[in-house]
């Protein structure tokens, strides 16, 4: 079972999607992402599978939710720095977590 201090460890970061580009070399549909978190993170590259729910204009200046403390990733030919966030609709699809009110770019999740 995880503890607390456990979850502490975890950074998840408020961000804003500021480049999507396709990415045809991914096994299923996924979209590159280069997303904002603010001054003290900077702007991270991330690789989700979001086509299904969202086009890229839909994307654009859409806030996220981002672990920025993992490892990055190697996706293809790509490098994943954060892992952005989401939950499975009812066909296993990602729907984004996105912040619903005015929060700041860079606000932890606590």
């Amino acid at each position: 079972m995880a503890t607390y201090d456990d979850f502490e460890k975890l950074d998840v970061r408020v961000g804003k999607v500021v480049e999507v580009d396709d990415f045809p070399e991914a096994r299923k549909p996924s979209y590159k992402l280069k997303i904002d978190f603010g001054g003290e993170i900077g702007i991270k590259k991330s690789c989700a599978q979001l086509p299904q729910n969202y086009t890229k204009e839909q994307l654009k200046d859409r806030l996220v939710l981002g672990v920025v403390n993992f490892p990055p990733r190697q996706i293809g030919p790509a490098v994943s720095e954060v892992l952005t966030l989401g939950v499975p609709d009812e066909n296993g699809d990602c729907i984004l977590i996105e912040p619903t009110k005015g929060v700041p770019v860079g606000g932890r999740l606590y």
